[in-house]
Protein backbone atom coordinates (compact mmCIF):
# COMPACT_ATOMS: atom_id res chain seq x y z
CA UNK A 1 0.00 0.00 0.00
CA UNK A 2 1.26 3.48 -1.24
CA UNK A 3 1.78 5.37 2.56
CA UNK A 4 -0.12 9.05 2.07
CA UNK A 5 3.80 10.92 2.40
CA UNK A 6 4.76 9.07 -0.72
CA UNK A 7 1.30 9.13 -2.09
CA UNK A 8 1.52 13.25 -2.03
CA UNK A 9 5.06 12.76 -3.40
CA UNK A 10 3.83 10.92 -6.81
CA UNK A 11 1.19 13.65 -7.10
CA UNK A 12 2.85 16.14 -6.60
CA UNK A 13 6.24 15.17 -8.89
CA UNK A 14 3.57 14.05 -11.64
CA UNK A 15 2.21 17.74 -11.18
CA UNK A 16 4.79 19.52 -11.47
CA UNK A 17 6.00 17.61 -14.59
CA UNK A 18 3.29 17.86 -16.46
CA UNK A 19 1.34 21.15 -15.29
CA UNK A 20 2.53 22.99 -18.54
CA UNK A 21 1.12 20.92 -20.98
CA UNK A 22 -1.61 22.00 -23.14
CA UNK A 23 -4.83 20.43 -21.81
CA UNK A 24 -2.71 19.10 -18.78
CA UNK A 25 -5.65 17.72 -16.60
CA UNK A 26 -5.99 14.60 -17.56
CA UNK A 27 -2.88 13.63 -18.42
CA UNK A 28 -1.90 14.46 -14.84
CA UNK A 29 -5.05 12.27 -13.51
CA UNK A 30 -4.35 9.22 -16.09
CA UNK A 31 -0.50 9.40 -14.86
CA UNK A 32 -1.37 9.80 -11.05
CA UNK A 33 -4.04 6.49 -11.91
CA UNK A 34 -1.11 4.64 -13.78
CA UNK A 35 0.90 5.34 -10.69
CA UNK A 36 -1.16 5.21 -7.84
CA UNK A 37 -4.04 2.67 -9.34
CA UNK A 38 -6.50 5.61 -8.73
CA UNK A 39 -6.80 9.40 -8.37
CA UNK A 40 -7.00 10.07 -4.34
CA UNK A 41 -9.33 12.70 -3.40
CA UNK A 42 -6.97 13.83 -1.30
CA UNK A 43 -4.76 14.82 -4.08
CA UNK A 44 -7.85 17.01 -5.48
CA UNK A 45 -6.34 20.05 -4.26
CA UNK A 46 -3.04 19.92 -5.22
CA UNK A 47 -4.02 19.35 -8.72
CA UNK A 48 -6.80 22.18 -8.89
CA UNK A 49 -3.90 24.46 -7.46
CA UNK A 50 -1.32 23.53 -9.78
CA UNK A 51 -3.61 24.38 -12.41
CA UNK A 52 -5.63 27.70 -11.02
CA UNK A 53 -8.47 24.75 -11.47
CA UNK A 54 -11.00 24.87 -9.08
CA UNK A 55 -11.61 21.44 -7.23
CA UNK A 56 -15.06 21.33 -8.27
CA UNK A 57 -13.68 21.07 -12.03
CA UNK A 58 -11.02 18.54 -10.90
CA UNK A 59 -13.72 16.42 -9.45
CA UNK A 60 -16.17 16.57 -12.30
CA UNK A 61 -13.47 15.23 -14.69
CA UNK A 62 -12.67 12.38 -12.78
CA UNK A 63 -16.22 11.62 -11.81
CA UNK A 64 -17.31 12.18 -15.61
CA UNK A 65 -14.80 10.15 -17.33
CA UNK A 66 -16.05 5.98 -16.00
CA UNK A 67 -11.89 5.32 -16.37
CA UNK A 68 -10.72 6.80 -13.64
CA UNK A 69 -11.18 5.64 -10.26
CA UNK A 70 -10.96 7.47 -6.41
CA UNK A 71 -11.28 4.43 -4.91
CA UNK A 72 -7.93 2.01 -4.45
CA UNK A 73 -8.76 -1.17 -6.83
CA UNK A 74 -8.55 -4.38 -5.48
CA UNK A 75 -5.51 -6.53 -6.25
CA UNK A 76 -7.60 -7.63 -9.48
CA UNK A 77 -9.39 -5.97 -12.00
CA UNK A 78 -11.91 -7.56 -14.08
CA UNK A 79 -13.36 -5.89 -16.88
CA UNK A 80 -16.45 -6.82 -18.34
CA UNK A 81 -17.96 -6.31 -21.78
CA UNK A 82 -21.34 -4.41 -22.02
CA UNK A 83 -20.76 -4.22 -25.78
CA UNK A 84 -23.92 -4.95 -28.19
CA UNK A 85 -21.98 -8.23 -29.22
CA UNK A 86 -21.71 -9.08 -25.71
CA UNK A 87 -24.87 -8.24 -24.93
CA UNK A 88 -26.60 -10.32 -27.27
CA UNK A 89 -24.33 -13.96 -26.56
CA UNK A 90 -25.92 -13.20 -22.44
CA UNK A 91 -23.85 -10.83 -21.46
CA UNK A 92 -26.29 -9.31 -19.11
CA UNK A 93 -27.12 -13.15 -17.43
CA UNK A 94 -23.09 -12.91 -16.89
CA UNK A 95 -23.45 -9.54 -15.53
CA UNK A 96 -26.12 -10.44 -12.95
CA UNK A 97 -23.75 -13.77 -12.38
CA UNK A 98 -20.72 -11.63 -11.63
CA UNK A 99 -22.54 -9.18 -9.44
CA UNK A 100 -24.28 -11.48 -7.14
CA UNK A 101 -20.64 -13.93 -6.88
CA UNK A 102 -18.56 -10.76 -5.74
CA UNK A 103 -21.35 -8.98 -4.01
CA UNK A 104 -20.59 -5.58 -5.67
CA UNK A 105 -21.59 -3.63 -8.19
CA UNK A 106 -19.80 -1.65 -11.29
CA UNK A 107 -16.84 0.90 -9.83
CA UNK A 108 -16.72 -1.17 -6.67
CA UNK A 109 -14.21 -3.89 -5.03
CA UNK A 110 -14.96 -6.80 -2.91
CA UNK A 111 -14.40 -6.41 1.02
CA UNK A 112 -11.43 -7.66 1.03
CA UNK A 113 -9.79 -6.20 -1.56
CA UNK A 114 -9.47 -8.85 -3.93
CA UNK A 115 -11.78 -7.84 -6.98
CA UNK A 116 -13.00 -4.82 -8.47
CA UNK A 117 -15.49 -4.82 -11.21
CA UNK A 118 -15.57 -2.41 -14.04
CA UNK A 119 -17.30 -2.11 -17.36
CA UNK A 120 -15.66 -1.73 -20.27
CA UNK A 121 -17.52 -1.18 -23.98
CA UNK A 122 -15.53 -3.48 -26.23
CA UNK A 123 -12.36 -5.66 -26.01
CA UNK A 124 -12.21 -6.77 -29.55
CA UNK A 125 -13.49 -10.40 -28.69
CA UNK A 126 -16.83 -9.84 -30.58
CA UNK A 127 -16.37 -13.51 -31.68
CA UNK A 128 -16.15 -15.10 -28.65
CA UNK A 129 -18.66 -12.86 -26.84
CA UNK A 130 -19.49 -12.54 -24.16
CA UNK A 131 -16.16 -11.31 -22.62
CA UNK A 132 -14.04 -10.04 -20.32
CA UNK A 133 -10.34 -9.55 -18.95
CA UNK A 134 -8.76 -9.47 -15.62
CA UNK A 135 -5.59 -8.26 -15.47
CA UNK A 136 -4.01 -8.75 -18.62
CA UNK A 137 -5.79 -11.98 -19.58
CA UNK A 138 -9.04 -11.95 -22.04
CA UNK A 139 -11.49 -14.35 -21.34
CA UNK A 140 -14.06 -15.39 -24.25
CA UNK A 141 -17.29 -17.29 -24.39
CA UNK A 142 -17.18 -16.71 -20.42
CA UNK A 143 -20.29 -18.25 -19.01
CA UNK A 144 -21.15 -18.41 -15.09
CA UNK A 145 -18.75 -21.87 -14.74
CA UNK A 146 -16.23 -20.08 -16.83
CA UNK A 147 -16.51 -16.91 -14.70
CA UNK A 148 -16.26 -19.28 -11.11
CA UNK A 149 -13.28 -20.93 -12.88
CA UNK A 150 -11.40 -17.98 -14.06
CA UNK A 151 -11.84 -16.23 -10.59
CA UNK A 152 -10.44 -19.27 -8.56
CA UNK A 153 -7.48 -19.57 -10.56
CA UNK A 154 -6.53 -16.64 -9.51
CA UNK A 155 -5.81 -18.20 -5.92
CA UNK A 156 -8.37 -15.75 -4.53
CA UNK A 157 -11.40 -17.41 -4.35
CA UNK A 158 -14.34 -14.90 -3.94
Amino acid sequence: MTEPSNMQATVQNITTALKDKPGALLPILHAIQDALGYVPAESVPAIAKALNLSRAEVHGVISFYHYFRDTKPGKHTIHLCRAESCQAMGGKQLEKHVKARLGIDFHETTADGKFSLEPVYCLGNCACSPAMQIGEEIYGRVSANSFDTAINETGEPA
